[in-house]
């Protein structure tokens, strides 16, 4: 079974989402990506140990300065999820693009085109 998500969703891999840090979840968006969202392993069963609880902590904490901004902190989410869970991957695509859609452009994006 061939399984498909909105083309507009760019993957970037990561050996283990406790690598991400949070001025990669802000770069992203000062880069103009309307939203982030990280799909890390099941909590509690990271091969690293608690990348994935390292993780979490970290989008919140984009969440906090994106709400602070006033970027919109709901635009980042952190997902668990085991590599079986294909078609829930694509669940989680769907409703992010969803919800991106509802908010709308990234609101930096949006004033830069206004500057020039």
């Amino acid at each position: 079974m061939r399984l498909s998500y909105p083309s507009s969703i760019k993957i970037i891999r990561v050996p283990c989402t406790g690598k991400l840090d949070v001025i990669h979840v802000l770069r992203a968006f000062e880069k103009g990506a309307d939203g982030v969202y990280a799909v890390g392993c099941m909590e509690g069963d990271c091969h690293f140990n608690a990348g994935n609880f390292r993780a979490r902590k970290r989008i919140e904490q984009a969440g906090k300065i994106l709400d602070t901004i006033g970027v919109g902190g709901d635009r980042v989410r952190m997902y668990n999820l085991s590599s079986s869970e294909g078609l829930r991957f694509v669940e989680y695509a769907l409703e992010m693009y969803e919800l991106i859609n509802t908010l709308g452009p990234n609101p930096i994006k949006t004033a830069a085109k206004k500057a020039a």
